[in-house]
């Protein structure tokens, strides 16, 4: 799959040392960075963005997180998404059943590993990234009496940042990067099959 634009055959210095940290430290060629400095207004905004990620400060807040940034990458279809907040999710505490149950809806229901602190989170995550964006009263409601109004920001920032990505990578038609070998990737949004999930190894 080749991406909607070539990347610029110039790159500003500062941009192109650091794209070559960020590469070298992941391994991978990153393309959006290497598009985005088109415009390098757009790639310095959204590394600014990007370096105040919240990664929470407990074993707990780090597996929330984890969650919501899975379930926003699974809700709006980014396969990009997908593979790099699928990468070694299980040492944030993400076991594979819930991974799967992540990937394919929880078609039989919540599993009993995740709290309903858990799942608040994943809903709320649906509906942040859902359009149009609409909160039930009664759910809002529930979400504020079991987290603080600190983690319920944390939450939405996270969740936004990531829609921000998919909807900056996917416009690019940036492929994923291959940070793992085991999500199942959603199907290209210009496909006729979008609906339907195609399993498929990165």
């Amino acid at each position: 799959m080749k991406t909607f634009i070539p990347e610029p055959k110039r790159v500003p210095l500062l941009l192109r040392l650091a794209i070559r940290i960020a590469e070298t430290a992941t391994g991978k060629e990153m393309l959006p960075a290497r598009l985005l400095s088109w415009f390098p207004k757009a790639a310095i905004g959204s590394a600014f963005l990007e370096s105040f990620t919240a990664h929470g400060r407990s074993h707990r807040e780090k597996r929330l997180l984890r969650l919501v940034r899975l379930q926003t990458a699974f809700t709006v279809s980014c396969p990009f998404c997908v593979d790099m907040n699928a990468f070694e999710y299980e040492k944030h505490g993400v076991s594979s059943s819930e991974f799967e149950g992540l990937q394919n809806g929880f078609p039989e229901g919540y599993p009993p590993t995740l709290s309903n602190r858990e799942r608040l989170a994943l809903e709320y995550s649906r509906l942040i990234s859902a359009a149009p964006l609409a909160f039930p009263p009664d759910f809002i409601k529930e979400l504020a009496t079991e987290f603080s109004e600190r983690e319920i920001v944390m939450m939405a920032a996270t969740a936004s940042q990531v829609n921000y990505w998919t909807r900056l990578i996917q416009s690019l038609g940036i492929p994923p990067a291959g940070f793992t070998e085991e999500c199942q990737l959603l199907p290209d949004p210009s496909s006729p099959s979008f609906e339907t999930v195609e399993k498929t190894k990165v």
